[in-house]
């Protein structure tokens, strides 16, 4: 049977989990943070709203403990653009960088490997509203983001990822439109997958 002869997984094999820090932290206005554009968004009637969501903010000890329970050893997560950098300015939230901190030494101590994307769908606000990825200005904005949170965890996580799903924030936002700034134009849609890869690299 097959069952019988396929080959077991590796002992470094790695099983996790993943998340995106606009659904699942909450705390979508605390300790510094701004809105990103996913906060802003008109949720349909009846749907939850990012204020709370699963409360990791608050309760991540308790996710990773039961993610070590459940037999996980690792775990992707995104950072959340605006809970870090403040401003278009670049300013840099102290509290906003000590809670990725925590949320990763909770992790290592828990033999759990972190995974980091530095992008998950959760533009500030400050930037959407000067063009978002049509503003070229964005991917110096993201430059900088991403060099500070490189050097701030540095020695701590090894694996990273640039982007979520590139395609799906930029054509599901600027062709389709149900995802923010839910425009319909395919000249844009170009603009702002140009503007992403340009980030990227």
């Amino acid at each position: 049977m097959l069952h019988k002869t396929l080959k077991p997984f590796p002992k470094d094999f790695l099983w996790g989990a993943s998340t995106s820090a606009y659904q699942v932290e909450g705390a979508s206005l605390e300790d510094g943070k701004g809105p990103s554009c996913q906060d802003v968004k008109v949720v349909p009637e009846g749907t939850s709203d990012l204020k709370v969501c699963a409360d990791q903010y608050h309760r991540y000890k308790e996710d990773i403990r039961m993610m070590k329970e459940g037999g996980q050893n690792s775990f992707r997560f995104s950072l959340s653009w605006p809970r870090i950098i403040l401003d278009k300015e670049g300013t840099v939230n102290p509290k906003g960088l000590q809670f990725y901190h925590d949320l990763i030494d909770e992790c290592l101590r828990q033999g759990i490997e972190p995974f980091v994307t530095i992008y998950h769908w959760d533009l500030p606000q400050y930037l959407e509203a000067e063009g978002g990825w049509q503003n070229r200005a964005t991917c110096d904005a993201f430059m900088h983001y991403a060099r500070v949170v490189m050097k701030e965890f540095d020695g701590k996580i090894t694996y990273w990822t640039t982007f979520n799903e590139p395609r799906w924030f930029i054509f599901n936002g600027y062709f389709i439109g149900n995802y923010p700034p839910e425009c319909h134009s395919a000249q844009m849609t170009e603009k702002g997958a140009w503007h992403v890869l340009l980030a990227h690299a």
